[in-house]
């Protein structure tokens, strides 16, 4: 069983995009059992100068077309580009991160290899299925985040699906692989170039939860844009980022680029604290691989209470004071 992943870069900084060394070791960890061969497929116009760590992450080869006119993000050259080299290596199993280039760049993909795509997975697993063998389960919410949906493609290879950033956990130990880089030979067209790049500025987030220790979250239980500042002054004595549920966010209590779940950022911090947040199938996908849950809510059957390590039943707007006193006493 053979596994494609594809390596995006920062095309600023032209580093790895964390989801590629992610995903590199998701598909290591699915194909390593039955003895399969991880392939890192690049096309752009020079290797992201980090390249080589993804051999300590399972990938057994990186396959590049290397062109100066794939500077920047083309997506139609991509496609034309990204299928030969996809073809050539004929893999059972094809992934992408959920960026903004692979959302852009796996669906054209998908299409001209004519095989199905599963976009935003949480989950990616290999078992049997009926007399096909085995193939790829790909799980990811749906219906608003109300189910999880296993979504499969017994019937056409490859298997594709795309995966957010953050989603897979990376091992604390990594393996030692050779260095097997192999350059790839295709016709390329320059009519395949439709965008003209004059100026590229990057976007500046003043939200930054991959380095945060603490993410203090709320919810729909909230209240309202007042009660939320109660989170906001938790979070400052706590030296902690500040997040919030999709529900909080559609309810105007704030930015939509503090939004943690499905639809949001998935973190992974050493402590979560969930103020006024149910606990849906949505919102857990992009936090409950925190080590530490805190959660705060009126109701005692709350579906947050499942994953929590520390349930307090109780009004927020009580409780978060007094916790901000203690610590404020405390030092």
């Amino acid at each position: 069983m053979k596994a494609v992943v594809y390596i995006e870069k920062n095309y600023q900084t032209n580093k790895l995009r964390n989801v590629t060394v992610e995903l590199a070791w998701k598909a290591y960890s699915l194909v390593k059992p039955h003895g399969g061969e991880v392939v890192g497929i690049f096309a752009g116009d020079k290797l992201p100068d980090d390249y080589e760590d993804l051999f300590k992450y399972g990938v057994d080869r990186v396959v590049y077309y290397k062109n100066d006119a794939l500077s920047n993000l083309q997506s139609i050259a991509l496609k034309h580009v990204l299928s030969n080299m996809v073809r050539s290596e004929n893999p059972e199993i094809v992934l992408f991160g959920a960026t903004h280039n692979g959302r852009d760049v796996a669906p054209l993909v998908a299409s001209v290899l004519k095989t199905g795509l599963t976009a935003d997975c949480t989950q990616l697993y290999i078992d049997e299925y009926k007399d096909k063998g085995k193939i790829l389960f790909q799980v990811r919410p749906a219906f608003g985040g109300n189910i999880l949906a296993t979504i499969i493609t017994p019937d056409n290879r490859p298997m594709m699906a795309t995966v957010r950033e953050g989603v897979m956990l990376l091992p604390e130990e990594t393996v030692s692989k050779p260095l097997k880089v192999e350059e790839f030979r295709t016709e390329f067209n320059m009519e395949w170039i439709k965008n003209e790049f004059l100026e590229v500025v990057p976007k500046v987030s003043k939200v930054d939860f991959h380095s945060a220790n603490i993410i203090v979250a709320g919810g729909a239980g909230v209240g309202c844009k007042e009660n939320f500042k109660l989170l906001e002054q938790l979070a400052a004595v706590l030296g902690a980022e500040v997040g919030a549920s999709r529900a909080a966010v559609d309810f105007g209590f704030t930015e939509k680029e503090r939004q943690v779940g499905q639809t949001g950022s998935v973190v992974r911090p050493k402590l979560y604290i969930a103020c006024g947040i149910s606990g849906s199938i949505q919102h857990r996908a992009g936090m409950e691989e925190s080590k530490k849950i805190i959660a705060i809510n009126k109701d005692p059957n709350a579906p947050i209470f499942d994953i929590a390590h520390m349930g307090i039943v109780g009004d927020l707007k009580e409780i978060i004071p007094v916790m901000i006193k203690y610590l404020r006493e405390e030092g």
